[in-house]
C-alpha cells in the first residue's frame, strides 16, 4: 500500500536550525547589556528604563488597537453605504505599530531598540513593502491547492494524523424511518 510519503528523510530547513540559537543569542545579549547598564548607572535606572519601556508600549499597543477598531468601523460604514473601500498601502496597517509596542514591553534594551526602530513611518513602510513582496512570491510559487489543503495534507504526512478514506451513504426512506437501526438501543456499557 502506497501512501504518497517519500521515504528520504525530510531535510531540516536552516530557519529551525538557527532560529533557537538566533533567540537564546539575543536573551543573553539583552541580559549582558542590562548588566552593563546597572553597572554604569545603577539598578534604579535599569528599573526605570524597564518600566519606561512597559508603559510607552502599553501606550503605543492602545492607540494602535483603537485605530484598528476605528478603520473597521469606517470599513463597515462605507460596506453598508456601497462604497467599496480603498485598499491600504503596505506598512499602513497597525499590525507592525502593535508589534513595535509589543518590543517595548519585552524587557531588554535591544528590543527596545527595534521597537523604537519600528515606530519611525518610514522603517514601517519598507518592512510593510518588503513583507508584502515577500508573501506575494511565496503565494505565487505554491502549486494550486496547496493552502486549501494544508491541514489535510499536515494530517496526511505525519503518523499521528488517522484518515480513513470513504464516503458516507445515507439512505433516504420515503415512507419514514423505519427499519433495524431507528429503534431503542441499550447503552454499550453494563
Amino acid at each position: 500500500m502506497t501512501t504518497g510519503i517519500s521515504a528520504a528523510p525530510r531535510r531540516r530547513s536552516p530557519a529551525r536550525t538557527f532560529l533557537p540559537l538566533a533567540i537564546a543569542a539575543w536573551l543573553i545579549l539583552e541580559i549582558w547589556l542590562l548588566t552593563v547598564v546597572a553597572d554604569v548607572a545603577g539598578g534604579l535606572a535599569v528599573a526605570a528604563l524597564l518600566a519606561g519601556g512597559i508603559v510607552l508600549g502599553a501606550v503605543v499597543i492602545k492607540r494602535a488597537g483603537r485605530r484598528a477598531f476605528k478603520n473597521l468601523a469606517d470599513t463597515f460604514q462605507q460596506a453598508q453605504q456601497g462604497q467599496q473601500p480603498a485598499p491600504q498601502q503596505p506598512g499602513r496597517g497597525n499590525g507592525l505599530t502593535m508589534l513595535a509596542g509589543l518590543l517595548l514591553m519585552m524587557p531588554g534594551l535591544l528590543s527596545d531598540v527595534a521597537g523604537l526602530f519600528l515606530l519611525l513611518p518610514p522603517v514601517r513602510a519598507w518592512i510593510g513593502r518588503r513583507a508584502a513582496r515577500s508573501l506575494e512570491r511565496k503565494m505565487a510559487s505554491a502549486p494550486a491547492g496547496s493552502f486549501g489543503d494544508a491541514f489535510q495534507q499536515a494530517r496526511i504526512h505525519y503518523p499521528d494524523g488517522k484518515i480513513v478514506q470513504g464516503e458516507v451513504i445515507r439512505e433516504d426512506r420515503p415512507g419514514g424511518p423505519g427499519g433495524p437501526d431507528t429503534g431503542h438501543r441499550p447503552p454499550l456499557t453494563p
